[in-house]
């Protein structure tokens, strides 16, 4: 499973419990919430009634019917009042408080809906406590298995000089209220799914981000793996930026970059060193053996021919110690250094001028043709690149062939009369001390002209490009267009 998906897996697991016991709070707290608000106005609204009902109650008028009583016609024009109010968006159309008195006894005196006048209500909860002198109130359901039927009762005592001569119970359907609480059960059940959506996308947003920036460190890791084994041609100062990622995942990434550095540059020098003492080892036992041998007496064309070959050793070496401190700069540096836009054809024509000598000597020809681009390239470094590509071509042209420069637009191609390489060697040309044999069968050559001819090309942003043409090979220089 992906690291996207189990995040948002593990978001959502927690989130929607979470979600599901606030929820399941906020719903279960609002019926007793409400029911107890409702409690408390009817214990004031009773307690307010009692002593309304007390004079009557002490006259005996209660008990001897409606007919007498201020109270009982005062309870009855309150039930028959018309009502229309707006309550919070909901219309009241009728007065639902029931109301009725008892003795001291329990029996009742008063029903404002005349049901239970003469009953004794003694047992109830609300009247038996309250005339106990505690507070008494209890819920009824008027039908035992539905919950909605429950009717709250608060009872309050009717005194008279300090004595209990009776109690008041004013009742209240919890009906009445049941459109606030499904009201507000809904608000809460829409809040908390808007919460839930919103919670979902912060979710779905952190993931991504998080999940962006390891595959960014991810593909960080990938591309700075260093070249494969037996390639050398892609030194630490190629690397990759560092992404620029915040907190501990952009701690995480410098130490990555550090350990990367490291570890590239500890197999870089070691690849280097051994490739470089394997090119050392053939000219030094050339000049030792040549030395050993004229510390002898030997004919003197010998000693001219041992010496010769001193001499040609020590060339080699100082053009090997030559090309890798060329390299080894080019590879320090990470861009080209434009001053003004640089004409191919003039890069071109320097080169040829440098290398004319030599084929004069070899008994070759260099020609250069095509008009060629100008743009952002550092001259130098394309001169020295064709002089390189020349030098090479020369190492395997025949004597009396031609070696052509062409240049179209921004592309620049070497072409030689030349055996060419094998098919299986073309990937590897340019790789540091990779070099095929000459025409005559000796391996003289570094490998390191074509490696610096692809690192100019690496900092032009540009491409080499080599194919067999039978005869011959041919190089192209591609650069990109200014």
């Amino acid at each position: 499973m992906r690291l996207g998906i189990r995040l948002l897996f593990a978001f959502f697991l927690i989130n929607g419990i979470a979600a599901f016991f606030v929820l399941r709070v906020f719903t279960a707290e609002i019926k007793p919430s409400v029911r107890e608000v409702m409690e408390d106005m009817m214990v004031d609204t009773a307690n307010l009634l009692a002593e309304l009902a007390s004079d009557d109650l002490a006259a005996g008028r209660l008990a001897q019917g409606d007919t007498d009583s201020a109270f009982a016609r005062h309870v009855r024009n309150y039930a028959s009042r018309p009502i229309d109010a707006g309550i919070w968006g909901f219309a009241k159309q009728s007065l639902d408080y029931r109301i009725y008195v008892t003795d001291a006894t329990g029996r009742v005196l008063f029903d404002s809906q005349g049901q239970a006048v003469g009953q004794d209500f003694s047992q109830w909860r609300d009247v038996a406590r309250t005339l106990r002198g505690e507070y008494g109130a209890r819920m009824t359901r008027e039908v035992p298995s539905d919950d909605t039927s429950g009717v709250m009762h608060v009872a309050a005592p009717v005194l008279v000089q300090g004595r209990i001569l009776g109690v008041l119970t004013v009742a209240k359907p919890v009906r009445t209220v049941q459109r606030f609480i499904d009201r507000a059960e809904r608000k809460v059940l829409m809040g908390g799914l808007v919460l839930l959506l919103l919670s979902a996308a912060v979710g779905v947003a952190v993931t991504l981000w998080m999940v962006w920036n390891v595959r960014r460190l991810r593909d960080y890791a990938l591309s700075v793996q260093g070249p494969a084994d037996g390639e050398l041609d892609t030194p630490p100062a190629t690397a990759l930026a560092v992404p620029q990622v915040p907190g501990e995942l952009g701690d995480l990434a410098r130490a990555m970059d550090r350990m990367r550095t490291r570890l590239q540059g500890h197999d870089y020098i070691e690849g280097y060193v051994r490739a470089l003492t394997h090119e050392l080892k053939s000219p030094v036992a050339a000049i030792r053996g040549a030395g050993e041998l004229l510390q002898e007496d030997l004919p003197a064309a010998d000693r001219a021919q041992f010496a010769t070959q001193v001499v040609q050793q020590s060339e080699r070496l100082q053009r090997l110690i030559d090309r890798l401190l060329e390299l080894s700069k080019l590879e320090q540096r990470q861009h080209t250094e434009v001053r003004s836009p640089v004409s191919l054809h003039d890069c071109a024509s320097a080169a040829l001028a440098s290398s004319q000598a030599r084929a004069m000597q070899r008994g070759l020809q260099l020609t250069l043709s095509g008009a060629g681009a100008s743009g952002p390239w550092e001259a130098e470094l394309v001169t020295m690149a064709l002089t390189n590509l020349l030098d090479n071509a020369m190492d395997f042209s025949p004597a009396g062939s031609i070696i052509r420069i062409e240049l179209d637009g921004t592309n620049v191609a070497v072409q030689d009369s030349g055996p060419g390489v094998p098919d299986y060697a073309l990937p590897r040309l340019g790789e540091r001390f990779f070099t095929t044999a000459r025409p005559g069968g000796e391996r003289s050559g570094s490998g390191l002209g074509l490696a610096i001819v692809r690192r100019v090309m690496a900092l032009h942003g540009g491409h080499l490009a080599v194919r067999n043409t039978q005869p011959g090979l041919r190089v192209v220089l591609e650069f990109p267009a200014g």
